[in-house]
């Protein structure tokens, strides 16, 4: 492929008017010289009789678009009819629409990102609209790549939310409603050298941004993003914009990152200092939820007294890293409650959850001192990986699958939950989705990972993150960079969709008591002990 620039026209809302359009276009292309391409955002039909009327004399052939043009699909249930193949097709020559979502790749190496559509407001969504799950799919098809630098172009209907942050403010726009937040997570993560959208009615030009924090990381290349107004518009406001670009893959890589003068700040990065803390965000969790006591019997190991009785056997000692305080999750703590633990290893161990979801819910942790699983040493990785699999055969003899979250935030010691749910009421997509739909609807950027990538591939220590792994071995990751809600993982998992306990979302809702919780890991120290690799000599 050689570094030819490729001649561009983009246009807003249509709205059926076809002739407007195409005779701007064939003006234009007269004064100026041809272009390669039209790319149009928003509502492309119109839903009065005369613009149907107009569409057939191009469908049949009777009139034709002066050039080749893509289109997104529908915004409004009375112009869904005129796209039945979601994945795009060619409605008429020269006129193509490009599908629900995906990424179009031209001859030149030119990558257009489209997304189609307005943001859904219920679920399942309608077929105008989209969803969580549609930004999910469409930005890991191309940031699951190693080499992903960004698109060339993004084309969406709605704009993206605040993507004035940091620069020039829109006139005559309702910045409370404009703007969609999908959109804005999509731009942010795909980077796109131009972002065009419309439906607002204005015209709109941002100040270019940066895609990269100046000092911290390698240059990138900026991103703009232009608003159009629609094609034939009273005011005459801007509809229609002409530029010329060459496609990333072929660019001279210093001549890609040259930042212009008037370069801002990325608007989807607003500093934490820009959002003040809720009193609950501030609150800090409580340090102490279940402990345990080595020095008393716990259940059944290796016979250690020489009588018969069953109990834990202290192993040779080892050198398990030490806190700097006092840490209640330390298994060589002082203080502890004895009755919760469920298994002892030599570098991890099980018990249940104080204030459990519900009576199987376990947590994994390390016998010393690590704050997250991304500090973990090998052996005690290792270690957690074989009560993984422990675990998973043991509730699968339920009738159960797992998943497992972690928060390292505000959180000393690391803590591996594990939450049993019903095989037939929740697949591991039902789970998938909810974490994701819920983490959207608060603003987290909830990531698929790939299913063999170690966390440690993702993230340095220290690096606070919220993890979840479901028993298929799919992961989602969020890295967190401001406030995290601590209760998350259990509200997700305690929500209608999921167990339908809400009013067991937050622990200390869920105290039992000493007896009861002697019980219940007893009753389920019984039940584990057939898997229970630490039980083996």
């Amino acid at each position: 492929m050689s570094e030819k620039a490729l001649r561009v026209l983009t246009c807003g809302d249509v709205y059926g008017k076809l002739d407007v359009l195409f005779n701007r276009v064939r003006a234009i292309q007269k004064k100026s010289g041809q272009f390669d391409l039209l790319l149009c955002v928003g509502s492309f039909f119109g839903t009065s009789p005369e613009s149907q009327a107009l569409w057939e004399d191009y469908k049949s052939g009777a009139k034709k678009a002066p050039i080749q043009t893509y289109i997104l699909g529908a915004n409004n249930q009375e112009t869904v009819n005129h796209f039945a193949d979601v994945d795009g097709c060619e409605l008429t020559t020269n006129i193509t629409y490009l599908g629900r979502k995906g990424v179009f790749t031209g001859a030149s190496g030119l990558q257009i990102a489209y997304l189609s559509g307005i943001e859904s407001r219920s679920e399942p969504a309608p077929a105008y609209c989209f969803s969580a799950k549609d930004i999910q799919s469409l930005k890991l098809s191309l940031t699951s790549n190693s080499k992903f630098k960004g698109v060339d172009i993004l084309l969406t209907s709605p704009w993206p939310k605040e993507v004035w942050n940091y620069g020039n403010v829109p006139g005559e726009i309702n910045l409370k409603q404009c703007g969609s937040s999908l959109v804005a997570n999509l731009a942010s993560n795909l980077k796109p050298r131009y972002h065009f959208a419309a439906l607002e009615g204005e015209n709109y030009e941002r100040l270019p941004y940066r895609n990269h924090f100046v000092l911290q990381e390698s240059a990138q290349h900026v991103s703009r993003f232009i608003a159009l107004a629609s094609i034939g518009n009273p005011a005459k406001k801007k509809c229609i914009y002409a530029f010329s670009i060459v496609p990333m893959c072929v660019m001279d890589s210093a001549e890609l990152v040259k930042q212009p003068q008037d370069t801002t700040e990325n608007p989807y990065r607003k500093s934490e200092k820009d959002t003040p803390k809720s009193k609950a965000e501030e609150e800090e969790e409580p340090t102490q939820q279940f402990f345990f006591d080595l020095s008393k019997q716990h259940g059944k190991k290796r016979p250690s007294d020489g009588r018969g009785g069953q109990q834990f056997q202290k192993k040779q000692p080892r050198k398990h890293p030490q806190p700097t305080g006092p840490c209640w999750f330390c298994l060589a703590s002082p203080e502890v409650e004895k009755h919760l633990v469920v298994s002892i290893g030599d570098n991890c161990y099980v018990a249940l959850a104080k204030g459990g979801l519900i009576s199987d819910h376990v947590l994994i942790l390390p016998v010393g001192h690590y704050q997250s699983m991304v500090d973990l040493s090998s052996e005690v990785i290792e270690e957690v990986e074989k009560y993984k699999n422990a675990l998973r055969k043991f509730f699968r003899t339920k009738g159960k699958r797992y998943v497992m979250f972690e928060r390292n935030y505000k959180s000393q010691h690391m803590q591996l939950q594990v939450v049993p749910l019903p095989l037939q009421s929740c697949t591991t997509e039902d789970i998938k989705e909810t974490f994701i739909v819920q983490a959207q609807e608060q603003n987290i950027e909830l990531l698929e990972i790939p299913e063999h990538t170690d966390i440690k591939q993702i993230v340095q220590p220290g690096t606070p993150y919220f993890y979840v792994e479901l028993d298929s071995g799919e992961k989602l990751f969020h890295r967190i960079k401001k406030n995290f809600p601590l209760e998350f993982g259990r509200e997700v998992l305690a929500s209608e969709a999921m167990l339908n306990i809400p009013t067991r979302a937050h622990w200390k809702e869920c105290k039992s008591s000493p007896a009861e919780e002697e019980s219940l890991a007893k009753s389920f120290r019984g039940d584990f002990e057939q898997f229970d690799f630490s039980l083996q000599d």
